[in-house]
């Protein structure tokens, strides 16, 4: 495993991830290697940023073997009785042990490759640095690296560069080039099939490259046999050349390159030409990349050599930017995606306009990237012009249309446009079970994004309809017990705490517990999902100490997965917290002690919700948001209204901003200042916001819908208090008259 950075470790469990074909995540990895019961070894090498946290990316089990190679002697820690510090070996010694890990005799020429030790060594004891000695060599590498002792004990007079430069020299033109362009690489597993597929590329699009492409073309050529086509032989002699002076090594068997980190350093640090070779080798990596969906394993592992080589995103080529805007995007990079794809959708449209297929799957591109950013207006701009140009190219009935359709259906969904969101969905499923059946899985997938839409509009006899026909569904096509029909068994289960069949819910979420824990294990994401669940009908059932139990483990699993700050991490918290809450309530209500304190660690909890998504997501986004008005909430609890006061209105100037004025999310953010407005005593103020809550929701969301009715019981109780304060009461028909004359306007498209 690389341990250079956290990037290049999650990269590397992710590899091994997709690899066994057990998820897509680097969590996925770490569990796959607890669930493989067999003994391993894991070698995290060159783990040397003292901020690197390593035991996040320990396997939790009892089997198997961890060593770590590091120059930070505070990982000591991990192995007290067991580390063995290189630095207590006297200049000889040190520089046999290198000899004999890498195999090699001890003759002149592989001796001079160890006197990076006696180098260090002899500039320490000259000017007793030991504690210091990294962050001097980190702000003067060349200086140190060139540098040859003053005194010495042999009569050796080269230094690590001029130790290298010589093999260097040494080298044919074409092979010093080879290691020059991979020095801008990441140093390690730098896959070999980035030579051969940019090869192909160059062959299958000759004459069409730019004149900055003509080093990479020429450069290629020298991978090219006499019949035209890739050489393998060609490469592997190139390669071989290099290894004989110890400069790069080769794994066959994962066919990947990589150059020794100081060596890396070395060769990256001396380029003569660095802006022109840096452009060369980033249009070589561009033509490499596959944008087919069964290359994503090969697009994940290049990730870190994209972030080493590519320092910014504006000076690629134009014709490599939905090549490094996929990369990022697998990657999580979604501010540096949006960059590619808004760059690549703006010269589309000036070279073509806006309706030709290019265009419109470029404005797909970025419609995607700005969901992923909580941008949900404007990914609903894009998404609607999608789907009107490929209804006007491809008709109504195109697979393409259909996508373009539920891409736009849930970009509805995140705006609170449910209505719109469900006539489109529907016109989904009927357009793909009359193209694909009703057993396709992109027909099922349809059917559970229906149901959804229909449980946030209160029907959830509907969704619990389609729900079952998509268990039902899965388990013919899959079997009990894969992943997916778990999937639809834990939606349905959903459905049926909304429905307050709690018993129900509560059998299916335990079977998923179940069979999550046996095809993964206790500690796997999905496991701890289901576990979440389980507490969530808990606590609807009044079990609340099950409920805080299992929001616990579940949060101390993603706490030891993930770490602290990771999106799932914050939810687990959050969630927790909503259980303290209710405890608090719970005690409170039935004259308990303690009822305080539950609401003090509520806020504990809520306050690193909130510092970590504005960390994370920016003061802006809704899930910050969300950990605001939570936080307000338990501030009501505990008597600080001020404070709940200040919140709320943030959060609800927030949600206008951001989602407008209709959509749910505002309307709780109204309900909440409302019931902040009552607390202190402003039950006129208060009143004016419950009306147009419950105008709001009548018209959205129906009479009968749950929130609907909760907006209306907490009107009836404010009138009631006013009613009190005026010395009478509010008449029901009066009410309703209110109601009814309470009208807005349509909220705009």
């Amino acid at each position: 495993m690389n341990a250079s950075s956290s990037e290049a470790l999650n990269n590397s469990f992710m590899n091994i991830a997709i690899s066994q074909r057990f998820g897509k995540t680097p969590e996925a990895g770490i569990q796959w290697l607890i669930s493989e019961h067999k003994e391993w070894t894991l070698l995290f090498d060159n783990a040397d940023d003292p901020k690197l946290k390593l035991s996040p990316f320990f396997p939790r089990c009892t089997h198997g073997k961890i060593i770590i190679t590091s120059r930070n002697p505070q990982l000591a820690v991990y192995g007290p009785a067991s580390h063995s510090q290189v630095g207590d070996l006297d200049e000889e010694n040190a520089a046999l042990l290198l000899l004999a890990r890498a195999v090699k005799e001890h003759t002149d020429e592989n001796y001079k490759l160890a006197v990076g030790i006696v180098q260090a060594g002899a500039y320490i004891a000259k000017f007793k640095c030991l504690m210091d000695y990294l962050s001097i060599y980190r702000q003067n590498k060349e200086e140190l690296l060139r540098k040859h002792p003053d005194q010495t004990l042999d009569t050796y007079e080269w230094t690590v560069y001029t130790t290298w430069q010589s093999s260097f020299e040494k080298l044919s033109p074409v092979a010093a080039r080879f290691l020059q362009l991979s020095s801008l690489l990441h140093h390690s597993n730098i896959p070999q099939s980035i030579f051969a597929n940019a090869t192909q590329w160059i062959l299958s699009n000759e004459g069409n490259e730019t004149e900055s492409m003509r080093e990479a073309r020429e450069f290629l050529g020298n991978f090219v046999s006499g019949s035209g086509n890739w050489s393998e032989q060609y490469f592997r002699n190139i390669v071989a050349e290099i290894e004989e002076y110890s400069l790069l090594e080769s794994d066959q068997r994962s066919k990947t390159l990589s150059i020794h980190p100081l060596v890396h350093l070395w060769c990256s640090g001396t380029l003569p030409d660095e802006v022109t070779t840096r452009a060369c080798m980033a249009n070589l990596l561009g033509m490499a990349i596959d944008l087919g969906p069964d290359a994503y394993l090969d697009r994940i592992r290049i990730i870190a050599h994209v972030n080493r080589l590519v320092p910014d995103f504006t000076v690629l080529n134009y014709q490599f930017w939905m090549q490094y805007a996929w990369i990022y995007y697998d990657g999580g990079k979604f501010e540096q995606a949006k960059g590619l794809y808004g760059m690549n959708l703006e010269r589309k449209r000036e070279l073509f306009g806006n309706d030709p297929p290019g265009t419109l799957t470029a404005m797909a591109n970025l419609a995607s990237t700005y969901g992923e950013l909580g941008w949900y207006q404007e990914a609903e701009g894009l998404a609607l012009s999608v789907l009107q140009g490929r209804q006007k190219l491809l008709g109504n009935k195109h697979p393409d249309t259909l996508l373009a359709m539920a891409n736009l259906a849930a970009t509805y969904e995140r705006l609170g446009q449910y209505q719109e969101a469900k006539g489109l969905e529907l016109s989904v499923l009927q357009g793909r079970q009359k193209l694909l059946g009703d057993d396709h899985p992109d027909t099922l997938f349809a059917m559970g994004n229906l149901a959804a839409t229909y449980g946030r509009l209160g029907r959830y006899q509907e969704a619990e309809g389609l729900e079952l026909s998509m268990l039902q569904g899965r388990q013919k096509l899959l079997g009990d017990d894969h992943p997916d029909t778990l999937i639809a068994m834990g939606n349905l289960a959903g459905t049926y705490g909304r429905l307050g069949r709690y018993q129900e819910a509560e059998g299916l979420e335990l079977s998923v517990l179940q069979g999550r824990q046996t095809l993964f294990g206790n500690d796997h994401p999905d496991t701890l999902i289901a576990m979440a669940n389980l507490a969530t009908t808990y606590r609807r059932l009044g079990r609340y100490q099950e409920a805080e139990g299992l929001k616990l483990s579940v949060l101390q699993g993603r706490q030891k997965l993930l770490g602290n700050d990771h999106p799932d991490t914050l939810l687990a918290m959050a969630n927790l917290a909503v259980t303290y809450s209710q405890l608090g309530q719970y005690q409170e209500a039935e004259g308990l002690e303690l009822s305080l304190g539950r609401y003090q660690e509520a806020e504990g909890l809520e306050l690193s919700v909130l510092q970590g998504r504005q960390k994370l997501l920016g003061n802006k986004h809704p899930d910050t948001l969300l950990a605001m008005a939570n936080l307000a909430a338990t501030y009501s609890q505990l008597g600080r209204y001020q404070e709940a006061e200040g919140l709320n209105l943030s959060v609800l100037q927030g949600c206008q901003k951001l989602l407008g004025n209709d959509h749910p999310e505002m309307l709780h953010a109204m309900a909440n200042l409302a019931m902040t407005l009552g607390s202190t005593g402003r039950h006129q103020a208060a009143e004016n916001l419950q009306l147009k809550v419950v105008a709001k929701r009548r018209e959205v969301l129906g009479a009968d819908h749950p929130n609907t009715l909760c907006a209306t019981k907490d009107l009836t109780a404010t009138r009631d208090a006013l009613g009190k304060a005026k010395g009478k009461q509010p008449s029901a028909k009066r009410l309703s008259k209110l109601f009814s004359r309470f009208k807005f306007p349509a909220s705009k498209k």
